[in-house]
């Protein structure tokens, strides 16, 4: 017996099968070419790319699952209810990046200008809560112009479950932000709860007031990029990780980044095969590395010779350089290498270097990346700025780093490594698995002109030529403390190598550390200091 038919809704196409497939066929295109032309030539115009086309650069060809599609907003009032697009202003679905899967949102700026609504924030808090619970990373392509005034505090509430969702997935799964239009107010504070920022150069912003608050509070007149643009975030605040020139090539190394990241925090990070010999030596760095402490190199030199063939990745490149953060591999397993920068204030520790390096290596810690330490650490900096900012809690956020950290970790001292920065910089006394040096190693509480005017400045003072007497006490100093083997005849470093098989002890370290576990005591969280 043949079932009736349904008559079609007033309006709409066929009511048989066909009809209603040609009908989802017609919609779906009309949502991919977004709200039209004009809208698009507009976002050209302003030198960006549409969602869809980030996208299409960052995820692997054909891999895009769009979730929630034909969502749209329910709001009324202020010509909403005229207004209602398809996507309500943001891409939400996953698909993969070389093969493995990410999640991600994206603001349509031509929808609402990216602005964000109930419905909006609602596709966002499933598409954060499905990464999660795939435990696979989330990438946010941030082009938004902030709350969708016309809804009030809706959109605001909207801002809250996601600012939850970024702290809930806080090292369960990797969250990348990339920047990709203004960012201000409170959305600017989900890029700073992710674990990596990436901006491009023109195109996009971020603060929480902007220059037309600062003019009318302040009196002080400044562009947008001068008060919140790539550069400053890259060099002068430290919201930014990465900055860059244009999209293609932003999107480019959100993909590299994430070829170094595992994909939630109870895997490792994808091992790659590498074709860089294990034992190959690196002879070079006999003559990289001054003797003379006191003559400036660059560190960057030195990581390149160690690591699968030169390449790294270094995180926070412009901000705090007189410390280096990066990615890397050794024979095809990824490291997190932590360096002084000797070229950049000769390679103390400052407020900045520690809070950049800390950060870092929580981030290692959280997705199980081993931790490769290089040391060539005079101290921290002295000043009074430095003691009124607060340089002992900013030191300390790194010293509770190292000790809470529980991945292999291997420290190297290539020259200097005198006082508290040297204990800091993940000594063994803080719980380093293994601590190597150099030949040219000098491991003390201070450097030796400055011990020998503290031990010995009665003699100093009551000689009859000081400067020869200073010069004697000195020397003598070094030959009694400070003689490369000092620290190691007393098991404070477990081996003095040869800089040259550098690269081979290392790698050997890590495999041999690979399979290391360590429980942490029973608590809610840490009190860190802040």
């Amino acid at each position: 017996m043949a079932m009736p038919t349904t008559p079609a809704p007033a309006g709409r196409g066929p009511c048989d099968l066909r009809g209603r497939v040609a009908e989802l066929h017609a919609i779906r295109a009309q949502v991919l070419a977004g709200p039209s032309e004009k809208a698009t030539a507009a976002q050209h115009a302003r030198g960006k790319l549409t969602a869809r086309e980030r996208i299409g650069l960052l995820l692997d060809a054909g891999s895009f699952q769009e979730v929630e599609q034909l969502r749209r907003h329910r709001a009324t009032g202020f010509g909403l209810e005229a207004k209602k697009p398809y996507t309500d202003g943001v891409i939400t679905g996953w698909g993969t990046v070389e093969g493995r899967t990410v999640f991600l949102y994206a603001h349509d700026f031509r929808i609402f200008g990216g602005a964000l609504g109930e419905a909006h924030a609602a596709k966002i808090h499933k598409i954060m809560d499905m990464a999660i619970a795939a435990g696979a990373p989330l990438v946010s392509l941030n082009d938004g112009a902030g709350a969708r005034i016309q809804e009030g505090v809706g959109a605001l509430a909207g801002y809250g479950g996601i600012f939850r969702r970024n702290t809930r997935a806080s090292g369960v799964i990797p969250q990348i932000s990339v920047m990709l239009g203004p960012c201000a107010g409170g959305a600017a504070y989900s890029p700073a709860l992710t674990d990596f920022v990436f901006m491009v150069r023109e195109t996009s912003q971020m603060f929480i007031t902007g220059p037309d608050v600062v003019r009318a509070v302040t009196g002080e007149e400044i562009s947008q990029n001068a008060l919140g643009g790539a550069d400053v975030h890259a060099q002068t605040s430290g919201v930014c990780h990465f900055a860059y020139d244009d999209e293609e090539t932003c999107l480019a190394e959100v993909r590299y980044l994430l070829s170094m990241l595992p994909q939630n925090n109870r895997e490792a990070a994808p091992r790659v095969r590498s074709a860089d010999p294990v034992d190959r030596r690196s002879d070079v760095l006999l003559n990289q590395v001054p003797a003379d402490g006191s003559r400036p190199y660059d560190m960057g030199g030195v990581i390149g010779e160690i690591v699968d063939d030169g390449e790294f990745l270094e995180i926070h490149e412009r901000w705090a350089r007189n410390i280096i953060c990066a990615l890397a591999r050794l024979d095809g397993r990824v490291v997190g290498l932590v360096a002084n920068q000797p070229q950049s204030l000769a390679g103390v520790l400052d407020i900045e270097a520690s809070e950049k390096a800390a950060r870092f290596v929580q981030m290692c810690d959280a997705f199980n990346i081993p931790l490769v330490t290089l040391l060539d650490v005079p101290g921290f900096l002295p000043g009074v700025d430095q003691e009124h900012g607060g340089i002992i809690r900013h030191g300390a956020k790194l010293l509770y780093a190292y000790c809470n950290a529980t991945v292999p970790r291997i420290s190297l001292i290539l020259r200097k490594a005198y006082g508290g920065a040297y204990i800091v910089m993940d000594s063994q006394s803080i719980g380093a698995d293994l601590t190597y040096a150099w030949p040219a190693n000098e491991i003390a509480v201070m450097g030796a002109e400055g011990a020998a005017n503290v031990i010995f400045r009665r003699q100093i003072a009551e000689a009859k030529d000081p400067e020869a007497m200073r010069a004697r006490m000195v020397k003598e100093y070094k030959s009694e403390l400070m003689h490369p083997y000092y620290a190691a005849e007393r098991g404070l470093v477990d081996d003095v190598i040869d800089p040259a098989r550098t690269r081979e002890v290392l790698i050997r370290s890590l495999a041999m550390l690979h399979s290391k576990h360590a429980d942490l005591p029973s608590r809610k969280h840490g009190n860190p200091p802040q």
